[in-house]
């Protein structure tokens, strides 16, 4: 046979064919160059029902939803002889832990596939039960980095025990622990080195917090007082512990009722059948329990084992097992704000510490009895337990484990990963829930509105901006509604003398902190957001743009009195949307004044290193470049722009670092005197993320610097979880957005300020993509 080269074979081609092979040959290799890397997970995986089935099925979920374009993931299921399942998924690969050349066969199959640039293995002891040479044998042969994730870590191990986890750990680029025990048990027991070891908590599913008397109506459970466990039954569980427990419980509460959730696991079902299930039968028929105790022989929908959870009043958790690294069915409890009662683990003993919930003694039912009785006595121990549950719990959502995977995926895999955060639908939902017929609500407990903190100008100001900015993108007739609410009470708070006032309490009240706080900046609010809604004459009703014009007609008569920087921005932003259509000599007359005094505190602060208009950055600083260039925009003063332009590249200089926005946190601020200290971790607020996107898309408009986009898209991440702490600041359940970073953890109460910043970010991104894509298609028209 003759063989030709591929070199020999271009060589010989005519030129025009030469030609067109090497751009197929070009295309080919760019291709495959910007092909997603795949990242192989071996794991059990429904329809199997296990725990750590379930487990890769929402991190996978969770993976596929928070990045986008980033790499691919593919399952890998563990079977063997007796568990053998049929998968609706595209499966390209199956290991069966009892044929012994599976092992081989797959690290071959993965080191000749090119795609696969690493591999994440879910590891418990039982899956490779007396199969684990077999396994080190897999671990050897792979030749491509490979994660594992322990899902058991045992204390106080035996020479054979230790010596299987050091060669197992030896043979991997990266272990995966979910608790902090779990790591120094490694270290300490196993002689472990710490650096190879990651803690990525046991994902937890965000939920709505939805009411419990409405979810009790929903299931049947009216006037009962519920306590519940959740979970694939097994003796480990020890259910009966709670059964003992009930009869003295139930002498003082008497409407208690015992939901016992979950099908019998299905490896108990084939050892033993129902055994285990007709034993705790005969005890509730025993201690006559029948009214008190309900099985829910099921394995339910997520949405349904959620909405139970959430209607919970108190969850037992009473695994026999001290040595239980990690329990997703307490993860999931917890964070449904369940107060919870709880046998000791490593995993337990870690999340409920400090008044986070209650924990007695394996197998003691006089103990639980009496926590039950505790908790069931008081409602501020349970509001207690929850909330500090729950702040625990925070950085433990799915989408945080996805984010602290990814950043795993793209330190260890063979080739680039690029990290792109995926997008979030728009949600209007908590906007919605914080509105009453007379405004926005100013605080929330959680994503509870809380009526009792009353309504502020500030907010109901920046919130009819934002639903301004979605009736513009969307046309969407129900924001009318909202955006009268808004506007009215706007209107609410103008005074007389043509001055706003700013807080108002749940009676509709004004209150004493209008007498004790500086309201410029708040008056400076209003009138930017009368002169946005006025910008948009030609989509809104006639009605809304008299009555804005009438406001800030009336507004404008002692505007001259203020002084205050950010204020002074405000105004211009506000009267340069008001004129953006008609106009006025008056208008463009104060911008001028306004856009002068700023001008003039920029000579008087800015040197060589301090291009600034004050000798400190403080807090929605983008205002204020944004608000110059406006002022260019309005007027065509050329200093008004190269002010803007060389104030707002300093601010970014000191608010961004390659691709991560830290605004000035509120904890300390920048003063001029510090230009070279690195800023603090902490007190970084959405609202300052907000307003720094808001100005870079004027920027963009304006200059067109790439940079600006860039830096768009890194700010809005930050919302998503690049930040300093690798955590969501935007609830994608909730709509409603976390009200700070600060240095350890997310402030998860999701008030109005917040919650509304982060829809005007999310808003201004997608009115700039959609210009984005106006222009491509103007431009693909232009080239027909």
């Amino acid at each position: 046979m003759l063989t030709v080269t591929l070199e020999e074979n271009i060589e010989v081609m005519p030129k025009s064919f030469k030609a067109e092979f090497e751009l197929m040959d070009e295309l080919y290799h760019s291709l495959k160059k910007n092909q997603l890397t795949e990242i192989l997970c071996i794991t059990t995986f429904p329809p199997r029902e296990c725990g750590i089935a379930t487990y890769s099925q929402d991190l996978v979920k969770a993976l596929n939803s928070k990045f986008n374009n980033s790499f691919t993931l593919k399952i890998c299921p563990i079977e063997s002889h007796s568990k053998n399942h049929y998968y609706t998924d595209e499966i390209t690969h199956t290991l069966n832990t009892d044929i012994p050349s599976s092992y081989i066969n797959l690290a071959e199959e993965i080191n000749t596939n090119d795609s696969i640039g690493m591999v994440l293995i879910q590891h418990e002891f039982g899956l490779f039960a007396e199969k684990e040479k077999d396994f080190e044998a897999l671990l050897f042969a792979i030749e491509k980095p490979v994660i594992i994730v322990f899902h058991t870590v045992l204390p106080n191990p035996s020479v054979a025990l230790k010596n299987q986890v050091q060669q197992i750990v030896g043979l991997v680029t990266s272990v995966i622990v979910m608790t902090h025990s779990s790591l120094i048990t490694l270290q300490n027991d196993y002689d472990i080195d710490a650096t190879k070891i990651h803690v990525i908590a046991h994902g937890t599913h965000l939920v709505q917090h939805l009411s419990k008397k409405v979810l009790k109506k929903k299931y049947h459970l009216t006037g009962r007082t519920i306590l519940s466990t959740f979970g694939l039954l097994s003796s480990g569980k020890s259910i009966e512990t709670t059964l003992n427990a009930l009869p003295l419980a139930i002498e003082k509460n008497p409407n208690i009722l015992f939901l016992i959730i979950g099908k019998t696991h299905p490896s108990v079902v084939s050892q033993e059948g129902e055994a285990y299930r007709e034993m705790l039968e005969d005890i509730v028929e025993k201690l006559h329990l029948k009214h008190h105790v309900t099985f829910i022989n099921y394995f339910l929908p997520l949405d349904t084992l959620l909405e139970y959870l959430q209607l919970t009043d108190v969850y037992l958790f009473t695994s026999k097992n001290p040595n239980q690294a990690v329990s997703g069915t307490f993860s999931y409890a917890v964070s449904c704000g369940c107060p919870i009662i709880s046998t000791p683990n490593p995993q337990t003993k870690e999340v409920l510490k400090n008044d986070a919930g209650i924990i007695f003694d394996i197998d003691n039912s006089k103990q639980l009895s009496n926590a039950i009785i505790k908790l069931l006595g008081s409602d501020a121990l349970r509001k207690k337990i929850s909330s500090n549950g729950l702040h625990r719990m925070a950085s433990t959502a799915w989408e945080n484990a996805a984010i602290a995977h990814a950043l795993l995926f793209k330190q260890n895999a063979l080739g680039s990963i690029a990290l792109n955060y995926t997008i979030p639908d728009i949600n209007l939902h908590h906007i919605k829930k914080m509105t009453t017929d007379f405004g926005m609500i100013q605080f929330s407990k959680i994503n509870h509105p809380d009526i009792e903190s009353g309504y502020t100008l500030d907010d109901n100001a920046r919130a009819m901006v934002a639903m301004c900015q979605h009736y513009k993108l969307t046309k969407d007739e129900s924001d009318l509604k909202y955006i009268d609410i808004y506007l009215n009470f706007i209107k609410y708070c103008l005074q007389p003398n043509g001055y706003f006032l700013n807080y108002v309490d749940e009676q509709k009240n004004y209150t004493e902190q209008n007498n004790t706080t500086n309201l410029e900046d708040s008056n400076g609010r209003a009138i930017w957001a009368l002169g946005y809604l006025i910008s948009l004459n030609s989509l809104l009703p006639n009605e809304f743009h008299k009555e804005a014009k009438s406001l800030i007609k009336n507004a404008v008569k002692s505007i001259t009195a203020i002084h205050s920087t950010r204020a002074m921005a405000f105004i211009i932003k506000g009267l340069y949307y008001a004129n953006s259509n008609i106009t006025s000599k008056q208008d463009i007359e104060l911008i001028k004044e306004f856009a002068d005094r700023l001008v003039q505190m920029y000579y008087h602060e800015q040197d060589e290193e301090w291009p600034w208009f004050e000798s400190y950055l403080t807090y929605a600083n983008s205002i204020v470049p944004e608000a110059m260039l406006c002022a260019w925009l309005a007027t065509g003063k050329t200093a008004y722009k190269e002010i803007a332009k060389k104030t707002f590249d300093f601010l970014l200089s000191k608010t961004f670092n390659n691709s991560r926005i830290k605004v000035i946190s509120n904890k300390t601020w920048l003063h001029k005197a510090a230009t070279f200290v690195e800023l603090e971790d902490g007190g970084e607020q959405p609202i300052d993320v907000a307003y720094t996107i808001m100005a870079l898309s004027k920027f963009y408009n304006v200059f067109k610097e790439p940079t600006y986009l860039d830096k768009m898209e890194y700010s809005f991440n930050w919302f998503l979880g690049n930040n300093h702490l690798h955590q969501i600041i935007y609830n994608p359940c909730t709509g409603g957005c976390y009200d700070g970073l600060e240095e350890n953890y997310v402030n998860l109460n999701q008030g109005a300020e917040s919650t509304v910043s982060y829809l005007m970010a999310r808003l201004t991104i997608q009115e700039n993509n959609q210009s984005k894509s106006s222009n491509k298609q103007l431009h693909s028209e232009h080239q027909y």
